[in-house]
């Protein structure tokens, strides 16, 4: 994988979207060439029309991003992929045409773009039948050798086994006399140098998965290992990176703080996360003011009560704050104490069950996050109650609370919505993912994503 601005992308998935990119510029200057000879104009230079080249790929590409065009399912699935790419495509010409309406005969033809969505479709998919092959091959994944053959080394191998999975793992070292949960392991003293064994599996990563460190730290193979030019790796680490979130069942309060992770420099970009929530909260609560309205008043005739729900939420440092939502539930949903929504939830009214599917009922919040009290992303603000609750059962749960609860988050896009303690431990997971690597660039491609999980519900409740 390649670390990009703190965040981890795979190679498979920097080649496609690098191939992809090429392929969009020649579908655009294809387009723009045929619409051309077909009204009998000079099409100019490349040079002169590199601008909107450039701006309807990257809107393309932007958009194939949010709508999971580069997720496992796609890389594994032709038929998923195309579903995506469409929509992808579909979704970028629509933007581009509503600029070339409002800012007519200086940016793009709506003809032009029609063709190049073809193209671009064409170009695509072709790409993901020749090159999804290769990505699917062992060429595209890191070889892992890894130290240690009990609970931890078979949960790398059931991560190794899954499909999509951007590794292999080529070998296993026992290093102890402890119970083996993996089968085939090599033992330590039958390895003559360390080193060497490495290099003969050809693997590109040691990965240290020892249940037991004290007293059992191979250091000197390890330092072998390392100035021979293979990557060493610690477990939590590997898993961190693999996974896109921090586990829970091995975490210790020594990796957290010796990690990288956390970063001081994050001074000027939560300053220019703010700028972008007051600019971009001003202009959503601007245009979408007339949808809150309208939703307003069809909650107020489809069921008694308030149009709007208030409640405490718990923020940054543990802060409470009062949320503002449009309301999907009855008002006596709470008349016994706050609990979590469930799967057909009786007390949700049938207007709430439509503006929770399609995320209408967080519009409000956007006020919230305009007043400071909220980010566009971060970790989903709870309840008081339920906070006091987990934090009990759940170790490093107040950590989630040391950056701003957001509309959308990490653990959003990544989890479904989840109702029980277990549940709220994996989100726990995504959330401290995103607290020890924010970033702009991991919010922009949050915030991406999210478009995705609008289209494609995934256990909205």
């Amino acid at each position: 994988m390649v670390r990009l601005f703190k965040h981890y992308i795979p190679h498979a998935v920097l080649l496609l979207g690098a191939l992809d990119f090429v392929l969009l510029i020649v579908a655009a200057d294809m387009a723009w060439i045929l619409r051309a000879s077909q009204i009998d104009t000079d099409a100019g230079s490349w040079l002169s029309r590199l601008g909107p080249l450039l701006g309807y790929c990257v809107t393309t590409q932007a958009a194939m991003i949010a709508v999971g065009v580069y997720g496992p399912e796609a890389l594994r699935s032709l038929r998923f992929a195309c579903a995506r790419l469409l929509v992808a495509i579909s979704l970028a010409i629509l933007a581009l045409a509503l600029l070339d309406f409002l800012i007519p005969g200086h940016t793009y033809w709506r003809s032009t773009l029609l063709y190049a969505m073809v193209l671009a479709v064409a170009f695509l998919v072709l790409n993901r039948a020749i090159v999804g092959n290769v990505l699917g091959t062992s060429a595209f994944r890191r070889r892992i050798l890894v130290l240690g053959a009990g609970a931890r080394a078979h949960r790398l191998k059931e991560l190794s086994e899954r499909d999509g999975s951007g590794f292999v793992i080529v070998g296993y070292v026992s290093m102890t006399q402890a119970r083996e949960l993996v089968p085939g392991a090599v033992p330590r003293s039958s390895i003559a140098d360390l080193s060497a064994h490495v290099a003969g599996l050809g693997a590109s990563e040691v990965v240290l998965a020892l249940e037991e460190r004290r007293n059992s730290l191979p250091l000197k193979d390890l330092l072998r290992v390392k100035t021979a030019g293979v990557h060493v790796n610690e477990f939590s680490s590997f898993m961190e990176r693999e996974t896109g979130r921090v586990d829970l069942d091995t975490l210790n309060p020594s990796w957290l703080i010796f990690s990288d992770g956390f970063s001081s420099g994050r001074a000027i970009s939560s300053a220019a996360k703010r700028v972008f929530d007051i600019l971009a909260s001003g202009l959503l609560l601007l245009v979408t003011f007339p949808v809150i309205a309208l939703f307003a008043l069809i909650v107020k005739l489809d069921s008694k009560g308030p149009a709007f729900f208030r409640q405490q939420r718990v923020g940054l440092y543990g802060q409470t704050f009062e949320i503002v939502k449009l309301r999907s539930m009855r008002t006596d949903a709470e008349k016994d104490g706050a609990k979590w929504a469930e799967k057909n939830d009786s007390r949700i009214t049938r207007v709430g069950a439509f503006i929770r599917k399609v995320r209408i009922d967080e519009l409000p919040q956007v006020w919230t996050v305009l007043t400071g009290r909220m980010s566009f992303v971060g970790p989903r603000p709870e309840v008081p109650a339920f906070v006091d609750d987990l934090d009990d059962k759940l170790p490093f749960y107040a950590e989630r609370h040391m950056v701003k609860p957001g509309i959308t988050g990490w653990a959003q896009i990544n989890y479904p919505y989840g109702a029980s303690i277990e549940d709220a431990r994996h989100k726990l997971e995504y959330d401290l993912y995103y607290a020890k690597n924010y970033t702009p660039f991991l919010d922009l491609l949050i915030m991406l994503q999210t478009l995705r999980v609008v289209l494609w519900p995934e256990g909205a409740r």
